[in-house]
């Protein structure tokens, strides 16, 4: 396994650079980085045939690897897709996450899974087999096609995970599913597997603006006080013999960059405790 830094944040709250997060990345004792190659991210597609690659030269000069990146791709037919596949696989990157379909809402779930499913998979799938690389669906919650993981399966079930994979966040599972619906997910995903993120919530009472009533949300939080019981969860990734990438995502948004930067230093040093005692570090 490699651990990560999900770029975003760091562009985000710190508007920092390729080089310059890079610095911060390697300083703080990363293996590599998770680079955002979408609108606003830390490469724009439309330049991503010159830009990617100086990225990850610049990247790599720091001792940092990039073996995935982080897309809005939901189609092979869209604008840029081909060449961000296609120079991400030239870069030596393995694994590119895919964007996100929303939920249509209630009564077309069916009909959603079935076509996302057999058109916009379909064509994925052969542009990963064309450019050797993975293409991952990341289980995000809420009103998202992939907040669930049996979802995410029935999405997965006909396809090579060797091209289109199960990127899992226990975060956001254990949002949807705290008790066991997040072990219930990596377990019927396990064979679709490739990639992993981390990143963990609490749920807090807010006041409603609208109604003035008391409501939970849910909010990122350290990695030792959240939802996820991490030592278990990777105690099953090592069951199945995971080796990929695990992306640390540090979404902190009540922080300044500071902040940022020490609460990401925490949760590695607790992530790298954690599979420490597991005998995987």
């Amino acid at each position: 396994m490699e651990l990560l830094m999900f770029s975003k944040m760091l562009k985000n709250i710190g508007n920092l650079n390729v080089e310059e997060a890079g610095n911060y990345i390697a300083k703080m004792g990363f293996d590599g980085v998770d680079l955002t190659v979408r609108p606003g991210g830390h490469v724009s597609p439309q330049e991503v045939t010159e830009e990617l690659p100086r990225a990850v030269e610049n990247l790599n000069s720091k001792g940092l690897s990039v073996p995935m990146i982080t897309s809005s791709i939901t189609s092979a037919d869209e604008k840029f897709a081909v060449e961000i596949f296609k120079t991400a696989s030239e870069c030596g990157v393995k694994f590119i996450k895919l964007g996100y379909w929303r939920y249509e809402g209630f009564g077309t779930i069916k009909k959603q899974i079935e076509h996302v499913r057999d058109n916009n998979l379909r064509g994925l799938s052969k542009l990963s087999e064309e450019y050797s690389v993975t293409a991952g669906l990341h289980i995000h919650s809420g009103d998202f096609l992939t907040s669930n993981p049996v979802v995410v399966y029935l999405l997965l079930r006909d396809y090579d995970p060797q091209y289109l994979c199960a990127y899992i966040d226990p975060g956001h599972m254990a949002v949807e599913g705290g008790l066991s619906g997040w072990k219930i997910g990596m377990d019927i995903l396990q064979e679709h597997i490739r990639m992993v993120a981390v990143k963990d919530f609490g749920w807090f009472q807010e006041v409603d603006p609208k109604t003035g009533e008391e409501r939970w949300k849910a909010h990122t939080v350290p990695l030792s006080e959240g939802l996820v019981p991490w030592e278990e969860v990777f105690g099953y990734l090592k069951r199945i013999n995971f080796d990929g990438p695990v992306s640390l995502h540090s979404e902190y948004h009540d922080v300044d960059f500071q902040g940022l930067i020490s609460r990401t230093e925490a949760d590695l040093h607790y992530l790298k405790e954690t599979l420490k005692r597991l005998n995987m570090s």
